[in-house]
C-alpha cells in the first residue's frame, strides 16, 4: 500500500477550531468528490487533540510544534497512484484541491511525504 502523508499547520490567521472545521466540512467533502478522479483507496483526517493530556504527550519528547492535524491518502501502488495522478482528470482535481489548499493551510510549515506500509500489527489476538 502507497501513502501520501500531509502534516498540516493552519494559515496564521486561524484558530485550531476554524481550521479543523473549514477542513471537515469544506476540504474533506472536495476531496470524496475527487477520490475517483485521483483513484485514490481511502482517504481520513486525523485532527490534533488539545488538552492537557495532549500536550503532556507532545513535550514529553522534546519535539517540534505540534501539527493541526494530518491527512493521509491511500492508493494500491506506486503505479496506480502515478496513473491516475497523471491523468487529465487527476491533474484537474489536483489544481482544485491545491487551490482550496491556500484558503487554509500554512503550506510552506506543512510537509508532505510518500509512504509505502513496511510493517502492520493489529491488536487481535
Amino acid at each position: 500500500m502507497l501513502t501520501l502523508v500531509f502534516c498540516l499547520r493552519r494559515r496564521p490567521e486561524l484558530s485550531r477550531e476554524e481550521f479543523q472545521r473549514y477542513w471537515r466540512e469544506n476540504h474533506g467533502p472536495l476531496m470524496t468528490r475527487n477520490m475517483k478522479a485521483f483513484g485514490a483507496r481511502k482517504y481520513q483526517q486525523w485532527h490534533t487533540k488539545t488538552g492537557p493530556e495532549a500536550e503532556r504527550i507532545n513535550q514529553s519528547r522534546g519535539g517540534p510544534e505540534d501539527y493541526d492535524g494530518v491527512a493521509v491518502v491511500w492508493w494500491d501502488d506506486l503505479a496506480h497512484f502515478v496513473s491516475a495522478t497523471g491523468s487529465d482528470d487527476g491533474r484537474a482535481a489536483g489544481r482544485e484541491m491545491y487551490k482550496d489548499e491556500l484558503n487554509f493551510i500554512d503550506l510552506e510549515n506543512s510537509p508532505i511525504f510518500m509512504t509505502e506500509t513496511a510493517y502492520e500489527a493489529d491488536g487481535a489476538a
